[in-house]
């Protein structure tokens, strides 16, 4: 079952906060995030994010130890696409990580390097608003669905090596939960004083972190509306959530007319 498989790779006390759950989440993310509704080019389907220059882009700097945990499951499991694989891995990782069931299909098939999409249709998280809208209507996305998929920030952390941001979004990196959303409204934020990339930082500890482009969300009143729903109701955050990350997951995608769809349980 290629789903418990990957599960069990999320564990490891190694690395960063002891799973690759949110890395997992991240490169499902990335590659289906380049999505351009006009010219029907990006999406998951190709996983053109493992040739450069795309894995090269500054926006997925440091996804390719997520795909090396993942390429031995390729080896094992050669009738699955790396569309479908690392797509399954973002909802394995959401799932086992405490979030919503996220119904997922396969079906992808993967591209050479010719196909892949040009820099720049990934947010830039030094950006406002405007920016964000920009990339995500670009897709297809409303703004209730934006700011759903945006709780995704609840997990992992950014780092020096890879985006040039340091830090977790909260206290529990490992846990899907609506924390991002209480965190960005109940907390004071001021900004880093360091030598990096603009960032703000908690006021009280200094050990939580948010990005200009996650302020936007506390700071846009359209935007804003949905941050206060989600961080007062956890459940309709993760209904919202789990049918944007669907979405998300399946952009562009040509699904075989008998493509089954799957709702797995977590292992637990």
């Amino acid at each position: 079952n290629v789903y418990k498989d990957i599960a069990d790779l999320l564990e490891d006390e190694n690395y960063d906060d002891g799973s690759y759950g949110p890395v997992f989440v991240r490169l499902a993310w990335h590659s289906s995030g380049t999505y351009d509704k006009k010219t029907r080019t990006g999406g998951s389907s190709g996983a053109t994010i493992r040739h450069a220059p795309e894995s090269e882009h500054g926006a997925n700097a440091g996804l390719d130890v997520a795909r090396r945990r993942l390429e031995p499951l390729k080896q094992k499991y050669r009738n699955i696409s790396y569309g479908d694989l690392y797509t399954l891995a973002g909802v394995v990782g959401v799932q086992e990580l405490g979030g919503p069931t996220v119904q997922w299909r396969p079906g992808r098939s993967d591209k050479l390097a010719d196909a892949c999409t040009p820099d720049g249709r990934l947010p830039d998280a030094a950006q406002g608003a405007d920016h964000v809208r920009d990339i995500f209507y670009r897709m297809g996305f409303d703004d209730r669905e934006i700011a759903a998929l945006v709780g995704a920030h609840a997990l992992g952390r950014c780092h020096t090596t890879r985006s040039g941001y340091d830090g977790p979004w909260n206290a529990s990196p490992t846990a899907f939960t609506n924390f991002f959303y209480t965190e960005l409204l109940e907390n004071t934020w001021v900004q880093k004083k360091w030598d990096g990339p603009k960032q703000f930082v908690d006021k009280p500890t200094g050990a939580f972190m948010m990005l200009p482009a996650d302020m936007a969300f506390k700071t846009d009143p359209r935007f804003r509306t949905y941050i206060e729903l989600y961080a007062r109701d956890q459940d309709t955050f993760f209904n919202d959530f789990s049918a944007a990350f669907a979405k998300l997951l399946e952009l562009g995608v040509k699904f075989p007319e008998d493509a089954p769809t799957y709702r797995f349980k977590t292992l637990d």
